[in-house]
């Protein structure tokens, strides 16, 4: 299939070029309206406050990158595959029967 020649190169509009246009030619960008409104999902406030405050030990950080590196860091399968599966069943609303 061909799509045409290589040596044919479409040039592109700088991206301020639209703005100005779609703005009415007056250089300004268009500004959301001020009854737009932004709402976050539980668990995106929580993930955002726990990534605010910083918390983390960063030397158990440390510490397992280093059993990475040097190949001594074991995978627990048995721990993940139950934490899975409870994960799952809360998501679907299940309890643990």
């Amino acid at each position: 299939m061909k799509i045409g020649p290589l040596d044919s190169k479409t040039t592109l509009a700088p991206a301020t070029a639209e703005r100005k246009a779609a703005a009415g030619g007056h250089g300004t960008t268009s500004r959301p309206e001020p009854s737009a409104k932004v709402e976050l999902s539980a668990a995106a406030s929580l993930l955002a406050r726990a990534d605010a405050d910083g918390s983390f030990d960063a030397k158990k950080v440390e510490r397992l990158a280093a059993a990475i590196r040097d190949g001594s860091f074991q995978v627990d399968a048995d721990a993940i595959a139950d934490k899975l599966l409870a994960n799952a069943q809360e998501l679907l609303g299940r309890t643990g029967q």
